[in-house]
């Protein structure tokens, strides 16, 4: 159930696009054990002008950030292999792992509206 946004500073090719998605999913599902079914997450293109990144990079365009909120629980190892596995799998599209900025959010069961409105904490 944890949601990712993935904030990018240069369009790419749908094909591409779809492809980041589906390795944001596989990092989450090897590091955080969850199924097909546990997909929520959406990619924001951003004009360079309006996404600053550090300065000194060497290709700024490929500046990537990634949030993910989830519900509290996993374990500093688990969030760990994660964040590898989220910066391995964006190597794949030429993005440098020192490119990735990665945040988890940890947002209590009772702040989740899920299944039709309810509360995450009465139903999970």
């Amino acid at each position: 159930m944890p949601s990712i946004t993935i904030d990018v500073r240069q369009q790419y090719p749908k094909e591409i696009e779809i492809r980041i998605l589906d390795s944001m999913h596989a990092a989450l599902a090897t590091a955080f054990g969850l199924g097909s079914k546990n997909r929520n997450a959406r990619l924001v293109v951003h004009e360079p002008h309006r996404f600053n990144c550090p300065p000194g990079l060497d290709k700024p365009e490929c500046y990537t950030q990634v949030s993910i909120e989830c519900i509290p629980g996993r374990t500093l190892d688990a969030k760990r292999a994660l964040y590898q596995a989220i910066v391995n799998n964006l190597q794949e599209f030429g993005i440098p792992p020192d490119h990735v900025l990665i945040a988890v959010r940890e947002i209590e069961a009772e702040n989740w509206g899920i299944r039709g409105g309810q509360a995450a904490c009465d139903v999970l």
